[in-house]
């Protein structure tokens, strides 16, 4: 069978769960229903190659997104979770980056802004090794990758083995982490920067703000915002805000997606743990290839104590982001400095302040709040339904629940884990949700919700202690 027989085949299969490891759904009915559902959406948002995050809103396939639903999808179907990530990987530029969108030829230009005649990856990317045949943004997301890659193959080794998963992927992530370390340590200090908003994930953060102050608007006119007929213009950015990032974006394309000489640059914790997190994962990757793995295994390991050196702040006990053009530290508290929770070989202490500062007044886990708001509850920025200043995240909450098993917080991880689905199920599995309620803000049956619903339900962890030495 061919391989566009072979995924017709497996489309046509029933939603099941599927794990050979033997992780199967909760037993109970109410499980049971929400993994149907939970499915379901998978089903409605897959394009036949990839899996879209929302069929209105977001109508392409994006590079962090993707790793996050491989992570689900490899309980329903491995073989479907390996082609998530080799759809992304193909559109992989050749100096190395992921583009943060791979667009879909058969989506109008009017879907979605910016559309792919406002990157124009082919031409104003050709320098940097953009791909003819399919039309990218050019810019990057976090690198959630190198780990989904190996949570999948977990998923189903015989069959990752008998495709060649990893071997085929494995160059391909190298280089992608070389392009990161190489050409985007603009600081100097060892850390990855973003050089977009967009980049880091989480668009829309109070701790863009004073860095994008330096950056000059596009003017409203110049821009038309598909966004807006999705959603509240009041849970979504500022005009004044957008017009920062399309004035962003466009100077980058025109400068031919070079690195180092844009008005913004940040060196964010979130990002640089991801990084870390599939630094880990890329040297099981190796290793299960028959490669040695510790010379990656000791590089995340001294990226974990730069980003100490880095973005560790003493007196708010988490981790912060630098701004590495004006050479500071942005005092605003955002989830984004919690993911390093994640890092095996972070310092007992600094997880225990983590885990205290994730529980106090600032995002009150456990206590005052369903699920861990993207920022601060006491910052002057905070509002609970506008993108990214204040809804909690359910990509975000998966990844906390992770770090807190890491570090042996069982009980406040299946605390969470039971928020999770219980707001994941309410919510009509929402693109994110107002932190105290758990109202539904954005998009629903969003995609990385519905598979991360889908990892939560099983038996083990989304990633066991075991599936990966370090993590």
């Amino acid at each position: 069978m061919d391989r566009t027989a072979h995924l017709t085949a497996r489309r046509a299969e029933p939603s099941v769960a599927y794990d050979p490891a033997g992780a199967t759904p909760a037993a109970s009915p109410s499980a049971s229903s929400l993994h149907v559902r939970a499915a379901r959406v998978l089903e409605e948002n897959w394009t036949g190659t990839s899996t879209v995050p929302s069929r209105g809103l977001y109508p392409h396939q994006w590079s962090w997104d993707s790793a996050f639903i491989a992570i689900g999808l490899r309980h329903l179907s491995p073989l479907r979770a390996q082609t998530e990530l080799e759809t992304l990987l193909d559109a992989q530029w050749g100096d190395g980056r992921i583009p943060h969108i791979v667009f879909n030829p058969s989506v109008p230009l009017g879907a979605y802004f910016p559309s792919p005649d406002f990157w124009r990856s082919s031409s104003a990317g050709s320098a940097a090794g953009a791909p003819r045949t399919v039309q990218t943004s050019g810019i990057v997301q976090p690198p959630v990758h190198a780990l989904a890659a190996w949570l999948v193959h977990r998923a189903d080794p015989g069959l990752s083995r008998a495709r060649g998963f990893l071997a085929r992927v494995y160059p391909r992530l190298a280089a992608w982490h070389r392009y990161l370390l190489h050409r985007r340590d603009l600081g100097g200090g060892g850390l990855v920067s973003v050089v977009h908003p967009w980049e880091q994930g989480m668009d829309n953060s109070p701790c863009w703000d004073r860095p994008l102050s330096r950056v000059t608007p596009a003017p409203a006119r110049s821009f038309r915002r598909a966004d807006l007929a999705h959603g509240s213009p009041g849970d979504r950015p500022t005009d004044l805000d957008y017009g920062r990032y399309v004035r962003l974006a466009a100077e980058y394309r025109d400068g031919g997606y070079g690195d180092g000489d844009g008005a913004f640059a940040v060196e964010d914790p979130a990002f640089n743990a991801l990084l870390i997190a599939s630094e880990h994962a890329l040297a099981e990757i190796a290793r299960e290839l028959g490669a040695a793995g510790s010379a990656r295994h000791a590089r995340a390991e001294r990226l974990t104590a730069v980003l100490v050196d880095r973005l560790w702040d003493p007196a708010a006990r988490m981790f912060l982001c630098r701004d590495v053009r004006g050479g500071e530290l942005v005092p605003e508290r955002s989830v984004s400095g919690l993911i390093p929770l994640l890092l095996p070989a972070l310092p007992r202490d600094l997880a225990a302040a983590l885990v205290r500062t994730a529980c106090g007044p600032h995002f009150g886990l456990g206590g005052t709040t369903r699920l861990v708001p993207s920022y601060d509850l006491l910052g002057e920025a905070f509002d609970p339904h506008r993108y990214w200043r204040g809804p909690a995240w359910f990509n975000t909450a998966w990844l906390l629940e992770r770090g807190l098993r890491r570090h042996g917080e069982d009980g406040r991880a299946a605390a969470l884990r039971k928020a999770f689905l219980r707001t994941a199920d309410t919510s009509g599995f929402a693109e994110y949700v107002d932190p105290y309620t758990g109202e539904a803000c954005g998009a629903t049956g969003f995609g990385w919700t519905a598979a991360l619903t889908l990892d939560l339900l099983h038996d083990r962890p989304g990633w066991d202690r075991h599936a990966v030495k370090a993590l």
